[in-house]
């Protein structure tokens, strides 16, 4: 019998996961990068694309703009959020919730968040070093799936873990973290080979992702890796190093949404598709946007466009005016215009588009709350505020 974890990716026809990106992965997005990896694949395979990161209090509060970033499209499938939270009981019923109401396939804890809003609650990737914390959030989050999917005649909705290497070189937790998440009943782990004062800079460490493996094999349960996947070529390169069972994308996409469809073609032994030259970009620009207007609206979805600019021109010859006009750019219209103006006849850039895209901040000292790395077991004086710890708002 397989783990569960297998089952889940199985679903989506290939290992390969869209990491939860605040501000990236929403509704549009995903569309777009499930429409290259069908387009390589003839139908045949869409991998895994999570929400971006969802508050467990919004959520059960049942915030506004929470609900509308739950959203999926009726072709989604699975349909997969991303939860972050610190306190048991909220975090179990918002998993809850989501089962209950038949709005998730596959639950995913965020345990890898390492921007200080969140870290200095004691969420994200601060919170496995507390480990009697974090084992009572993935225990309360399973049992909640598996009440509320018995309750409603389904099969339990996988709860999976998404975490980091530890707090800094001097406070890992992967390992400890990794083995409580096998045996409270996780269906994966996935591990992003940094710590948390590295932030996005520097390189991941692949082989802690290779030793979380060997750690969880007794358990049957997959470990995912997460970090410095530029290219298809890179993911292939983690698994045959690692022995990862699949692979979580995240900043390798900005910009490159075409990067599912190469990546489910070579995990399926297809031919890949190649790079392609700023014609091609610039027509998935202009679906993507497009498509942001259906989701956010024909205003908010042009402007929400603009982050993407960069990420999509990288490596390729556009005139400044161009490139300042998209980021001003708050109609279709206009970055049809703009786009018009491009000499398109350009081929992919080669290297230069193939490195680091989006944040590459630099290590610095991680926000804690105060005295949390002093003893891993003691909780005193943070489960008293944990309303407090819980952020009030989506997105982090």
């Amino acid at each position: 019998m397989t783990h569960p974890g297998y089952d889940l990716l199985a679903r989506g026809g290939v290992p390969v996961v869209l990491a939860p990106m605040a501000g990236i992965t929403n509704r549009a997005f995903r569309r777009l990068a499930r429409e290259n990896a069908r387009a390589a694949t003839d139908g045949a395979a869409t991998g895994t694309y999570v929400t971006e990161m969802i508050t467990s209090r919004a959520l059960v509060e049942r915030n506004d703009e929470t609900m509308s970033m739950i959203a999926t499209d009726p072709d989604e499938s699975p349909r997969s959020v991303q939860l972050y939270g610190v306190d048991p009981a909220t975090v179990a019923a918002a998993v809850h919730l989501l089962v209950a109401e038949d709005r998730a396939d596959h639950v995913d804890l965020n345990f890898g968040c390492p921007v200080p809003k969140v870290t200095r609650k004691g969420g994200g990737s601060a919170l496995p070093w507390k480990r009697g914390l974090f084992r009572a959030i993935v225990r309360d989050a399973v049992a909640a799936s598996a009440d509320a999917s018995r309750a409603h005649g389904r099969d339990p909705v996988p709860v999976t873990v998404k975490m980091r290497t530890g707090v800094d070189p001097e406070h890992l937790t992967y390992l400890e973290a990794g083995r409580a998440a096998a045996e409270e009943g996780a269906a994966w782990v996935a591990l992003h080979g940094r710590t948390a004062s590295q932030l996005y800079g520097g390189e991941a460490d692949w082989t802690a992702i290779a030793r979380l493996v060997e750690e969880l094999e007794p358990y049957g349960i997959p470990v995912l890796g997460n970090g410095d996947i530029w290219t298809h070529r890179h993911a292939r390169r983690m698994v045959e190093e690692t022995g990862a069972a699949g692979v979580v994308v995240g900043r390798g996409c900005l910009g490159r949404p075409w990067l599912f469809g190469q990546l489910a073609a070579s995990f399926t032994g297809r031919d890949v598709p190649a790079d392609p030259g700023l014609r091609e970009v610039a027509a998935t620009m202009r679906h993507h946007a497009e498509l942001l207007g259906e989701v956010l609206g024909p205003v908010t979805g042009p402007r929400d466009f603009r982050k993407h600019i960069a990420w999509y021109l990288k490596g390729f010859v556009v005139r400044r005016e161009i490139r300042q006009g998209l980021a001003l750019a708050s109609s279709l219209g206009e970055i049809d215009d703009l786009i018009a103006q491009m000499d398109l006849d350009q081929p992919w850039p080669g290297e230069v588009s193939e490195g680091p895209r989006g944040r590459t901040q630099p290590g610095r000292r991680v926000a804690l709350p105060d005295r949390w790395l002093d003893d891993p077991d003691d909780l005193e004086g943070f489960l008293d505020g944990i309303s407090a710890a819980e952020l009030s708002v989506s997105g982090g």
